[in-house]
């Protein structure tokens, strides 16, 4: 049976669900990382089917470099989880012929439990906890990642269902791009740093602004000026993880809360994926404009605790890289016929 300790995480862990409201990517963060405690696992993952696969859209431990990946329905242990609404134990992913071998063993892991998260009949998930040991996970550990899983399954539902409620969606996100507006994009970023601060991981946000709009808007008119916006938010997102909140803070300013993240290099790592993803041409009614925008970031907690400061620091730093970019090529604009 579960010991005291174990059962008063969990209810912890439960408040801490309750305080994320939702916001789907935190839920499912929060969920992956608190796994990786509570039973002693290597890793875990949260799995949405899509399709025909199952993937990886949060994730934290080993299985953190992992976020993304897919595997088929019909050859996995999760595949048939989601099929048989059980949860499933495998003791040794070498032997056993339900699970998808070599995904195991890119991955590193030797056992698993696999538990579908099912509200109101409805499977929403699938939460996997695995080790890199062979016979690692007891019949206790199944039954604290069942108290669990109702709420869990709960919390994604209701996130997924007011998401896409109109009246919610237009409340909370910005009308032209489709990312949270900048209330959503505060009150995020509150429920990040307070969680942040209890596990006392880090966070970072990036504050971006999309280069040389006024000009093109000028030269070319609000519609294309409205097209560039809508490819450009498009780009961030792209680059951004599933736990990441992205959101159009208004005009040509973007925000980007990252989390969970190791500092500095992981940042740095997205940065320099965001200005991959923004940098090719866009091709726009025979027309050709480079866009390119100015990034700045700061560091829960390095840079430190208040929200209002952080943003302050980071936009500090995103004009500091505009100024040196000031003397260059326009950008934005339009290539002479």
């Amino acid at each position: 049976m579960p010991s005291a300790q174990q059962l008063m995480e969990v209810i912890n862990i439960q408040t801490e669900i309750a305080k994320q409201g939702l916001d789907l990517g935190g839920v499912m963060m929060l969920v992956a990382e608190r796994t990786l405690s509570l039973i002693d696992a290597d890793g875990s993952a949260i799995e949405l089917a899509e399709d025909e696969d199952m993937v990886y859209r949060a994730t934290a431990g080993s299985a953190a470099p992992h976020l993304g990946l897919r595997l088929k329905q019909a050859t996995s242990l999760s595949g048939l989880c989601v099929r048989s609404g059980d949860t499933l134990r495998c003791d040794d992913a070498d032997t056993d012929p339900r699970v998808d071998r070599e995904a195991c063993r890119k991955i590193g892991l030797r056992s698993m439990i696999v538990m579908p998260l099912k509200h109101k009949g409805t499977t929403v998930g699938v939460l996997k906890a695995m080790s890199a040991q062979a016979t690692k996970f007891s019949e206790s550990d199944m039954t604290l990642l069942g108290l669990l899983s109702e709420l869990v399954a709960a919390a994604m539902f209701f996130a997924t269902k007011y998401d896409n409620d109109d009246l919610f969606h237009r409340a909370t996100h910005d009308d032209l791009t489709g990312l949270a507006n900048r209330a959503l994009f505060m009150d995020r970023l509150r429920n990040v740093v307070a969680l942040r601060a209890r596990d006392k991981n880090a966070a970072s946000i990036l504050m971006i602004d999309m280069d040389g709009l006024k000009r093109i808007n000028d030269n070319c008119g609000h519609r294309v000026g409205d097209a560039v916006i809508k490819e450009f938010a498009q780009r961030i997102k792209t680059g951004a993880r599933v736990s990441d909140t992205v959101a159009r803070l208004g005009g040509d300013e973007f925000g980007l809360i990252l989390t969970p993240v190791d500092l500095p290099a992981g940042t740095e790592t997205v940065i320099q994926r965001l200005e991959a993803e923004i940098g090719p041409e866009f091709q726009f009614e025979g027309q050709a404009y480079q866009l390119q925008a100015s990034i700045g970031s700061a560091h829960f907690p390095l840079d430190g605790h208040d929200i209002d400061h952080l943003v302050e620091i980071a936009d500090q730093r995103m004009y500091a890289v505009k100024k040196q970019r000031h003397t260059r090529k326009p950008e934005l604009q339009r290539p002479q016929k």
